[in-house]
């Protein structure tokens, strides 16, 4: 089950843990993806009336992964999207579901008769913010850690559910779950966690102002003590271009020769010229304001006048969904457009585009770009957050040096950014020399991994 990258981290983070001798286990809603998967089920907890429908826990396993499957059909038995109804409204009871699964481990943390008592609980985001909330006050409980993955998704909601979540009698308060009259999730784990964690470094440090705070930079700065920058990884075994299975010719950065033959493939599959002089760009993303996707059409026109081409591998709001296809119906042959996602299409597009743009206004960490690295895919990213700090910009100085490996931009310069990507893409030499440098960027879990490690040890 994924919509995004909070489902890559907790698929991946687990796996590369297991090298520093951490044992996982998973806590995740019973989808029915979920439980379709599910093998070895066996059933630790029951529980009539939980959150108002019967409820098991079940242990088992997947994908490499330990789990225990929150099964409570009434909550999470729907179809498609875990957060949204199929006409893309917030499903009425998400307070409910995300409090249930938040209560849920908090049980798991302090229930010796489970048999998975936690040495460290480690929740993500507003849907398990509340597990703190419901571990306040706890005589025995593990050290805690809240990652936030995005500041901008908080989980607030109208005090007027109170008697419904069970929250322990002093939990709604300033100092933990209540915020601005309302019961915060994510507030909740902001304030009660031991340790906080975001996805980058820089972005740790953004958000302790106001510009990026998100009404939190306050408390932030109040619990900068525990507030720790650790960057995301990338799984650099199914992210490989030398062994994916998924593009037309593999590669390595040895042995580029390969690469041109994806190009090819990609511009056929979206109906653009065959061309292997033109610039390639690419868009693998949610199509959002966050994303700063509708800064990108005004800059349409520097593009293709540049000679470049475009493709798009996405979706998101409507508005955007349809300015995107009309510029793509606009001008065939120079514009590709997918909506939608596809995770074979994504390879094929990594491995094909010679640039990937990323304008973001905010971005927490971002994952793109990390896949694009590995595949030689040059990154054209804003100054912001994770983005920052995995792309080396190639200025003079890194170019003197042989070091850079995208391009950085600050806000509001996307089209100069353009012009010194095509004018970088002219010289073919130093072009194959950022793509070297790209694909030997380390961009592995193996780090991260060893950093929450360490993060875990110093509480337990």
């Amino acid at each position: 089950m994924k919509t995004g990258g909070l489902a890559d981290v907790a698929g991946a983070l687990p796996l590369a843990l297991a090298a520093e001798g951490i044992e996982t286990t998973t806590l995740i809603p019973g989808y029915p993806a979920v439980l379709a998967r599910l093998e070895a089920a066996e059933a630790v907890h029951t529980d009539a009336n939980f959150f108002g429908g019967p409820a098991l826990l079940l242990r088992g396993h997947a994908g490499g992964l330990d789990l225990a499957v929150l099964d409570a059909p009434h909550l999470f038995n729907r179809p498609g999207n875990p957060y949204a109804a199929p006409d893309g409204a917030d499903w009425p009871d998400n307070a409910i579901r995300f409090a249930a699964l938040s209560c849920m481990a908090a049980i798991i943390a302090t229930d010796d008769r489970l048999g998975l008592r936690p040495e460290i609980l480690h929740a993500h985001d507003w849907q398990a913010g509340l597990a703190m909330a419901y571990l306040d006050g706890a005589g025995r409980r593990p050290g805690t850690v809240l990652t936030v993955h995005n500041l901008a998704l908080q989980g607030n909601f109208d005090a007027g559910l109170l008697p419904a979540l069970g929250l322990p009698a002093n939990a709604f308060r300033m100092e933990a779950a209540e915020f601005h009259g309302m019961v915060g999730y994510l507030k909740a784990g902001l304030a009660l966690a031991d340790a906080i964690t975001t996805v980058s470094p820089t972005y740790a440090s953004e958000i302790q102002t106001p510009e990026f705070g998100m009404g939190f930079d306050g408390l932030l700065r109040h619990r900068s003590a525990v507030l720790h920058g650790i960057l995301n990884g990338i799984d650099d075994t199914i992210w490989n271009p030398a062994t994916d299975n998924l593009i037309a010719s593999k590669f390595d950065a040895d042995h580029l020769a390969g690469r041109p033959i994806n190009k090819l493939a990609l511009q056929s599959h979206f109906g653009l010229e065959r061309n292997a002089d033109a610039l390639l760009l690419g868009v693998i993303s949610r199509l959002s304001w966050q994303k700063g996707l509708d800064m990108l059409l005004p800059a349409l026109d520097t593009l293709l006048a540049l000679g470049a081409q475009l493709v798009i591998l996405g979706s998101g709001e409507p508005g955007l969904e349809h300015q995107f296809r009309a510029a793509a119906a606009a001008h065939p042959g120079r514009i590709g457009c997918f909506i939608g996602y596809d995770e074979a299409l994504a390879h094929q597009t990594q491995a094909g585009i010679d640039a990937i743009l990323i304008p973001s206004r905010f971005e927490p960490c971002g994952l793109t770009q990390l896949c694009a690295l590995r595949y030689g895919a040059l990154p054209i990213v804003a100054r912001t957050g994770g983005l920052a700090d995995t792309v080396i910009d190639a200025n003079a100085a890194a170019l003197a040096a042989n070091t850079g490996t995208g391009l950085q931009f600050s806000s509001g310069q996307l089209i100069p950014a353009l012009h010194r990507a095509a004018s970088l893409w002219s010289d073919r030499q130093t072009w194959s020399h950022l793509q070297r440098n790209a694909m030997q960027t380390e961009i592995s879990w193996r780090g991260p991994a060893a950093q929450y490690a360490a993060l875990y040890k110093s509480l337990v």
